[in-house]
């Protein structure tokens, strides 16, 4: 059991409960966060690419997700693999879960299989860890508090991550120089810091982190690029020159590609979620 501070937070509508995970699982996930809609609220929202996984143990109503590469599936506990391309998933409302955010290297170890298995696509989460994960979602159903269901993830990934597969140091050495870099790095310089050739430094880091290298670095450009126009106070042009884009032309078009929209279009909607969300909050 972890003595750990559990936040809980009413973001409009429904309510957040996060807290950190057992101190050994921190460099695969920040944080478990824990979700509850007391209101049934359908809802529709646009999915983008990310910088690693995602896990949904779903403990409310199955929800419907698109991905890149399949059409709107019914799921319950669901694992999102990483994605270069837009999607959707939509709810009957009253959501009631935990959500994992998960670091690509990590996902290949906690879930114990290639992340190019799920790449674009999702599945249903005893598909891939088989039934202990079934009643895994029971016992938390089962369980009152949020900081007690952080002690049995804790459990459970603890034991995952002492069975799970190691990635290769060079994998591992080449994601932190993408992700440290904002996807900055190219393909020939990460082969000549881990000593591979590209292509075998492509084909084992697909396997073990679920996108190409240089796709890897397009998406945590876009990321990047989402950060500082969002957050960091950059027009698209001062924006499009920091994430390494040609021109502001080049940005439009790579959020057309990824997320399905132009940049106004998107931060526009995540403006007004922050809204929405504000006026929700207590004082």
């Amino acid at each position: 059991m972890v003595d750990r501070p559990v936040v809980i937070r009413d973001r409009g509508g429904w309510l957040e409960a996060s807290g950190p995970p057992h101190r050994a699982l921190r460099p695969l996930l920040r944080a478990y966060q824990g979700y509850f809609e007391p209101v049934a609220v359908p809802a529709r929202m646009r999915t983008l690419p990310t910088r690693g996984a995602v896990v949904i143990v779903n403990l409310g109503p199955p929800m419907r997700l698109a991905t890149p590469s399949d059409a709107a599936t019914e799921y319950g506990s669901f694992v999102a693999g990483l994605h270069d391309g837009h999607g959707e998933y939509t709810t009957p409302g009253g959501q009631h879960g935990i959500q994992l955010d998960v670091t690509p290297l990590g996902a290949y170890t906690l879930l114990g299989v290639p992340m190019a298995r799920i790449t674009n696509a999702a599945a249903e989460l005893p598909d891939v860890l088989g039934a202990g994960a079934a009643e895994l979602v029971e016992r938390l159903a089962e369980t009152p508090s949020w900081a007690a269901r952080f002690d049995l993830m804790d459990a459970f990934l603890l034991r995952r991550l002492e069975i799970g597969p190691v990635p290769a140091p060079e994998v591992a050495r080449a994601w932190r120089l993408l992700d440290g870099t904002g996807g900055a790095v190219g393909v020939a310089r990460l082969a000549e810091e881990v000593g591979w050739s590209r292509r075998h430094l492509t084909q084992r880091f697909t396997e073990q982190a679920g996108l190409p290298p240089k796709v890897m670095g397009r998406v945590l450009r876009f990321r990047r690029a989402i950060g500082l126009l969002s957050n960091g106070g950059l027009g698209p042009a001062e924006a499009a020159a920091a994430c390494g884009y040609y021109d502001q032309a080049h940005l439009n078009r790579e959020f057309r590609a990824l997320a399905g929209c132009t940049p106004s279009q998107l931060l526009g909607g995540m403006l007004e979620e922050q809204r929405t969300t504000t006026a929700a909050e207590p004082a």
